[in-house]
């Protein structure tokens, strides 16, 4: 809880004093005026590839203040094809887990993750609650039938080998439903 509370009080200070670099914790950048995604991809020394992928951008389009999700471990990553196999990842580990899915219009959700991500603001963005003691937070992951994403978020019930997967429409997070998947935690 304190880890939680002490990041959450950093990415305030960043965001109040208008701080555009990404936190290794949260994983995130604020795009400002005049960047691309090759400018942000050369910057975090990953792939324009993984930046489209892992925030679902279709195009190449940005906007100013807009959150994307980057590399935590500031090393270069190998472009990631979700249609191929995961031989181009390295893969740390794999977790089986109990997976269920949440939105950011529950009632009494704020919509921001416990990294500071704003989910109603970005609302195809690939993050995932976890257990921080089993995953951390910022971790890089492929969920089997999900795709690439983030460990962004936590959960009073997301306890152990569980987590919760974002889905931006109600109607998508029930048709998940709960089921075991197998997470591939990435380098």
């Amino acid at each position: 809880m304190r880890k939680v509370l002490g990041t959450l009080i950093i990415i305030i200070a960043l965001l109040v004093s208008g701080a555009n670099t990404s936190l290794a914790a949260s994983s995130t950048y604020t795009v400002q005026k005049g960047d691309t995604l090759y400018k942000i991809a050369k910057s975090q020394k990953v792939s324009i590839a993984n930046l489209k992928s892992w925030n679902n951008l279709k195009a190449d389009t940005i906007q100013p203040k807009q959150k994307l999700l980057v590399a935590s471990n500031g090393k270069a990553t190998k472009t990631k094809n979700p249609s191929r196999s995961n031989s181009e990842d390295k893969v740390v580990k794999e977790i089986v887990v109990s997976a269920s899915a949440f939105t950011a219009n529950c009632n009494g959700c704020s919509g921001v993750t416990s990294t500071g991500i704003n989910l109603k603001r970005n609302p195809d963005v690939k993050v995932i609650a976890v257990d921080p003691d089993v995953i951390k937070l910022g971790t890089k992951v492929f969920v089997e039938g999900y795709g690439y994403a983030i460990a962004a978020d936590t959960g009073n019930a997301i306890k152990g080998n569980k987590i919760d997967v974002f889905f931006s429409s109600t109607s998508d997070a029930y048709k998940w439903g709960r089921k075991t998947v197998t997470i591939k935690i990435l380098e």
